[in-house]
């Protein structure tokens, strides 16, 4: 479990849980990029409002995703299974909220495009090639738009102002990949 907790697939190497100060038992990673043990942040979500995500304790933000290491998917003792099955439940409840506002979806854009990055390189990781497809269909065509000389907003008249459409573009592309990669989180570590 080490060897994969050193390459990047778990909390950094020499860290301890922030809720218990131990070393990470079953690691699992929030959306705000915060590693908890899956048991200790569990508790904190219980021990809170079961009809509400929990608050990361680090940040305050809303967890809405927990992602266990893929380490702990051949999980061993009864305890490791009962944890999974906590994690689970808690992601099936708030993983697919989709009343999450533009600020929360771009909070956590960057922790979604990390972990898709990861995915997308190791080549133990199979990403449904639909996902795949999806994601290199929309990064071609935003790449195109983005480049041609067709704008809504033409820059040639309005100068800096006329990248607007181009941000714009990006942004709903990066917005799109990580709703996407959102989704296969969420069946991996939630769905059934």
């Amino acid at each position: 479990m080490n060897e994969e907790i050193e390459s990047g697939e778990g909390p950094p190497t020499n860290d301890l849980c922030s809720i218990c100060h131990g070393n990470f038992q079953l690691p699992c990673q929030a959306n705000c990029s915060h590693w908890f043990c899956a048991n200790c942040i569990i508790q904190v979500w219980q021990y809170s409002s079961p009809l509400q995500p929990c608050k990361c304790p680090l940040c305050r933000r809303p967890i809405n995703l927990l992602v266990p290491t893929d380490v702990v998917d051949d999980a061993n003792s009864e305890q490791d299974r009962l944890n999974l099955a906590d994690i689970q439940r808690y992601n099936r409840v708030f993983g697919q909220q989709s009343n999450a506002s533009i600020v929360q979806r771009l909070r956590d854009l960057p922790f979604l495009l990390k972990r898709l990055f990861k995915d997308f390189v190791n080549p133990n990781t199979s990403l449904p090639l639909v996902i795949r497809a999806r994601v290199f269909i929309t990064m071609l065509l935003s790449i195109i738009y983005i480049f041609s000389p067709i704008d809504i907003i033409p820059e040639g008249m309005l100068g800096i102002i006329g990248l607007l459409d181009d941000v714009l573009i990006a942004l709903i592309f990066f917005l799109h990949v990580a709703a996407l990669y959102r989704s296969v989180l969420y069946l991996r570590h939630g769905g059934s």
